[in-house]
């Protein structure tokens, strides 16, 4: 069963930055794609960033120029990286992966909140 463990969320001021990482364990198998997801409150999940198997990145248009998704093959770890932070972005953000039989697998959630 894969299991995935999230960190790097908090508390940070408008413009400020923050680093989420999510690693995985339990399969020998490599990812087709990672991901993050978020949901604000009152608000329906939306896609935020994901990369493909090839290293190939896709990223919701709002944070495009601000966040960069990346991954470490070997540690079968994503990041996602967020600058320029805005209040809009707080949120709880979720890590997701998909195997090559397109299993879908969700972490337990980090928040993020941008406030002064």
């Amino acid at each position: 069963q894969v299991q995935l463990v999230e960190s790097g969320g908090g508390l940070v001021q408008p413009g400020g930055s923050l680093r989420l990482s999510c690693a995985a364990s339990g399969s020998t198998l490599s990812f087709r794609a990672m991901g993050w997801f978020r949901r604000a409150t009152g608000k329906e999940r939306e896609l935020v960033a994901t990369i493909t198997l090839g290293g190939t990145p896709d990223y919701k248009d709002s944070v495009k120029g601000r966040f960069t998704i990346s991954r470490d093959y070997a540690k079968k770890t994503v990041y996602l990286q967020m600058n320029s932070l805005k209040p809009e972005d707080t949120a709880v953000y979720y890590c997701h992966v998909e195997d090559l039989l397109r299993r879908a697998y969700w972490g337990q959630g980090t928040q993020v909140t941008v406030s002064s």
